[in-house]
């Protein structure tokens, strides 16, 4: 490795070194050890060959200093032509083996890159939803990125260069001190000049660093708030432009002036680390050549001690940064292992139940349940606050029993906040109750497996949401196995196949990100052909037409009907539309059933719901005109 190098990486290391410096842990060792154990041959090999690599490191140095010796001794031709061969055929062999560790250390890296990444993205799908409505998006990302890059390092660099750095060191002395010790001491007391340079520049850089790395990121959240759909629409409304601009001027503008003054502390720093190196081998040239020619030291010795020097700095350099990347590496791995310690909330029994075949019957039996904690289920750094917030375990549900029987409709109504959306989240298992049970066909829902449940229970919920890639795949997420023809009856049936097929790309069409190249009632009808494609026997709506106007309403009602046929229906209700025709409306206040009937006999009881129907519950035919939706 040249001098140039050696002080790039020192920097490098120096500034990209994590501010959190933690006790080494032996539980987190063994951890990585565990995610090392598939990859153990490929890192064996790279050791062996960061150690053969070291050897001929060493190796060329002496052979061209036995050359000068062959040459100024006048010694024959044959030897010096077969050292020259020998220096080559080392050469070659370096080469080789370089290529061969960029090999062993890709496979080793990329590989170990893949398993952290599934394992941390399989481990975040099992969590809770709360802890997707408290974690940033772009902080959970950094993990599977940047966290998940420099804990790999720690095996494809930090591992390797220590063990071929420290073999290479090793020789290297043993090496120079037999051919002189005294140039040898001599040499390394200029060391402190080559490393000092390093911690101290470095710290600089580092500092600098993290604070350009700070303003880039709060950069990278505006654009991503602003460059999406609905940001971008709310700043066309209300914001102002002119603002936004000045604003990210300022950061970026920060980021410019601490790059400008990274590069000169670069340039400094490098040219004292060549300046250091460059007086060590004016001392060796110098103090080496008296000896040469007083006969104290052959001439060979000096050029060997010579190209050894330039071998020695290096790898000294990258040992004295040893510790601050093994360090680095630990926080990153701590840093995955955060995440991967979490505990999901909802985890699937040993021996999970299938449900039996038939119409579904859904029944909440003395439902208790309070949404848990920050600290339960989320990350002070995933959240990019100081401390989590403990409140939390306050009950939304009390006691709550109620049946939807087999083939029924049972409505949900209530003010904001009363539960209903709750009780729809409970009832597809996206949280367990804290006491009680939610049952299907008489299975507590803890004892069925995830994949029945998902076969059995579908769900629309108001925001319709889409993935940003074509109908076909959004659709087929009910159904990864449905055909074409199965995906145009499913349009068909949710009132959107005329829509599809004037499409240019037709199935085939991407939608935008969350589906915004759709309205708002074109992606609900999405979301209801999806549910007709997945075909569930018992379907659950949260207020599914809440935010649509009149005509996008009625066609999505057109296609509820379709949905709900024959099957199990458990509605939110906010339209009066929707639940006009329950068999059964409860109305629920402060997690509690407070009313129970059809719509007839709730409003000549003039009890709560009858309330709730005077104020927002109000038929098209009550509207004024000029307010009809």
């Amino acid at each position: 490795m040249s001098m140039d190098v050696a002080a790039w990486n020192s920097m490098y290391n120096a500034m990209h070194a994590q501010s959190d410096r933690r006790p080494f842990s032996a539980a987190t060792l063994g951890r990585i050890l565990e995610f090392a154990r598939p990859h153990r041959r490929l890192l064996i090999g790279f050791l062996i060959v960061g150690v053969a690599t070291a050897v001929t490191a060493v190796a060329t140095p002496v052979l061209a200093g036995r050359i000068v010796d062959a040459i100024t001794a006048g010694g024959p031709s044959a030897m010096i032509i077969g050292l020259a061969a020998l220096i080559a055929v080392i050469a070659v062999a370096e080469a080789g083996l370089g290529t061969f560790g960029r090999w062993l250390s890709s496979r080793l890296g990329e590989g170990l890159i893949f398993d952290l990444r599934t394992a941390v993205f399989d481990h975040v799908q099992t969590m809770p939803v709360a802890f997707f409505t408290r974690t940033r998006t772009g902080a959970l990302v950094s993990r599977l990125n940047n966290d998940v890059i420099g804990a790999q390092r720690a095996f494809s660099s930090t591992l390797s260069g220590v063990v071929t750095n420290a073999v290479t060191v090793l020789l290297t002395l043993i090496v120079m001190v037999g051919v002189s010790w005294q140039l040898t001491l001599l040499s390394l007391v200029l060391l402190p000049l080559f490393l000092v340079p390093a911690r101290m520049m470095g710290a600089r850089l580092a500092a600098q660093s993290r604070e350009a790395a700070n303003h880039n990121a709060v950069m990278t959240d505006q654009m991503t708030e602003r460059f999406s759909a609905p940001g971008a629409t709310l700043i066309k409304l209300f914001g102002d432009p002119r603002r936004e601009s000045v604003e990210f001027a300022v950061r970026a503008d920060r980021v410019r002036e601490i790059g400008v003054r990274s590069a000169m502390l670069q340039t400094v720093f490098t040219n004292a680390l060549t300046l250091a190196s460059a007086l060590a081998l004016a001392v060796v040239y110098g103090l080496g050549g008296w000896y040469a020619v007083t006969g104290r030291l052959a001439a060979g010795d000096v050029v060997a001690l010579a190209l050894l020097l330039t071998r020695l700095y290096a790898p000294l350099t990258q040992l004295a940064g040893a510790r601050v990347d093994v360090m680095s590496a630990l926080v990153s791995f701590e840093r995955v292992f955060e995440v991967l310690d979490l505990q999901p909330l909802v985890t699937e029994t040993d021996h999970p139940r299938s449900l039996p075949d038939g119409t579904a019957e859904l029944k909440f039996d003395a439902v208790s349940f309070g949404y848990p904690a920050a600290d339960k289920v989320s990350l002070a750094s995933l959240e990019e606050v100081a401390t989590l917030d403990h409140r939390g375990g306050a009950e939304v549900l009390h006691e709550l029993s109620f049946t939807v029987p087999a083939g029924a409709m049972v409505a949900l109504v209530g003010s904001s906040g009363a539960g209903k959306s709750t009780i729809a989240q409970l009832a597809t298992r996206l949280y367990d109750p804290d006491a009680g049970a939610v049952l299907i066909n008489g299975l507590d829902l803890r004892e069925v497996s995830r994949t029945d449940l998902k076969r059995t229970v579908g769900m629309v919920t108001q925001d319709g949401h889409l993935f940003h890639t074509t109908l076909a795949a959004n659709l087929r997420l009910g159904r990864t196995d449905a055909t074409e023809a199965e995906l145009w009856e499913a349009l068909r049936r949710a009132r959107l196949d005329d829509l599809v097929r004037d499409m240019p790309d037709g199935l085939h069409t991407v939608v935008g990100e969350r589906g915004y190249r759709l309205s708002g009632g074109e992606r609900q009808r999405m979301a209801i052909a999806r549910l007709l494609l997945a075909r569930p026997r018992l379907v659950i709506l949260d207020e599914a037409t809440a935010s649509l106007d009149a005509t996008s309403e009625v066609a999505v009602q057109e296609a509820l009907a379709e949905a709900l046929n024959g099957r199990t229906s458990l509605v939110i209700a906010h339209r009066l539309s929707t639940i006009r025709s329950a068999d059964q409306i409860l109305v629920l206040e402060n997690g509690r059933i407070v009313e129970r009937g059809d719509h007839g006999s709730l409003l000549d009881a003039g009890g709560r719901y009858a309330e709730l129907h005077r104020t927002q519950f109000a038929t098209e035919t009550d509207r004024a005109p000029c307010c009809a939706e």
